[in-house]
């Protein structure tokens, strides 16, 4: 396990890191999380993604009691939350000075710790001035709650006016970004945010490295019975996946597949490696429902050195989806 600088920041994170999205509270309990937290830890893990929003909060709950059990040193890992999607009242969602700070509260409770090292607005708030968001997560960050915030799925253009504000009223400006980013899935890494990175050194803690498993190839013949498209309220991955586009992606995962093959590793360690090779992705956050899968993940780090420019040069060829270069602002 090699680590990154988030940004600009001084914090360094694991380039592999480990997320609860869809997994914990619902495919995955405390004794299976305290496992799986265990085993990526061991392997060097040392950052943990969470958000109020999964599983209704029940997903933090199950991270918070297997962090108990494991003892960890605090000072040895980082920990995230994430706030817009508490509850149906109109004061429990959003990017309102009250949720954002009631909402830090509840995950501090939820994962038992007395700070979040990375508190992210998960997504944008068109209801909110971005002035009050930044400056309600300047307070948490002085009070101590919090010590690096940022967004998620956020255009350049508000990250941009977020840094602004911060600027005028002398305020703490996010420090990262968590984008979707996969071999389907670059524009804003590549394209948008380029900008960014040299401008206020922007930090991004990416999901969805595997493009919700299609770049495993298990979707090559059909919806395997125990994936999770198969798992209510996620009929939307479903329909994507057997949408005329996903069924197009799904075809070039096949021409992906060769490529692997030739290179001496299975489609999904090159998808993990392929991330990895862009400077601009801080940590690349791993999902897994199993111990097994999160073991099989985390070692395509052995085969960093079969990634060669050559077989990116052939990736490129067959996914011809580079962004353009961006304009300047």
């Amino acid at each position: 396990m090699q680590y990154r600088r988030l940004g600009k920041s001084g914090l360094k994170v694991s380039e592999f890191s480990f997320g609860s999205w869809v997994t914990f509270g619902k495919q995955v309990d405390t004794s299976d999380a305290e496992k799986m937290m265990g085993t990526a830890y061991d392997a060097g893990v040392n950052f943990f993604d969470n958000a109020e929003g999964y599983e209704s909060g029940n997903s933090e709950i199950v991270m918070g009691e297997a962090l108990k059990k494991l003892g960890w040193n605090r000072e040895s890992y980082v920990v995230s939350s994430k706030v817009f999607w508490g509850g149906a009242k109109p004061t429990e969602r959003g990017l309102s000075r009250k949720h954002v700070t009631e909402a830090c509260h509840a995950a501090l409770r939820r994962l038992q710790v007395d700070h979040l090292d990375l508190y992210f607005c998960h997504r944008p708030d068109i209801d909110t001035p971005i002035e009050e968001t930044v400056r309600a997560m300047h307070d948490l960050i002085t009070q101590g709650k919090v010590l690096y915030w940022g967004t998620s799925e956020w255009s350049a253009q508000q990250i941009t006016e977020a840094h602004q504000v911060a600027r005028e009223w002398r305020l703490t400006p996010p420090t990262m970004e968590q984008p979707q980013y996969n071999l389907f899935e670059r524009q804003k890494v590549e394209g948008d945010y380029a900008p960014l990175y040299d401008t206020f050194g922007l930090g991004t803690t990416i999901w969805s490295p595997l493009a919700s498993g299609l770049l495993t190839g298990k979707y090559n013949n059909g919806i395997p019975n125990d994936s999770r498209v198969t798992l209510p309220g996620y009929e939307w991955l479903r329909d994507r996946v057997q949408s005329e586009a996903g069924q197009a992606q799904i075809a070039k995962v096949g021409e992906l597949a060769a490529i692997a093959k030739e290179a001496g590793m299975p489609i999904h360690h090159m998808a993990l490696l392929w991330c990895l090779a862009n400077p601009r992705v801080s940590t690349v956050i791993l999902g897994a429902s199993r111990l097994s899968q999160l073991q099989d993940n985390l070692a395509a780090l052995d085969a960093r050195d079969k990634l060669t420019p050559e077989v990116m040069d052939k990736i490129e060829a067959v996914m011809g989806n580079k962004p353009a270069a961006p304009q300047r602002f």
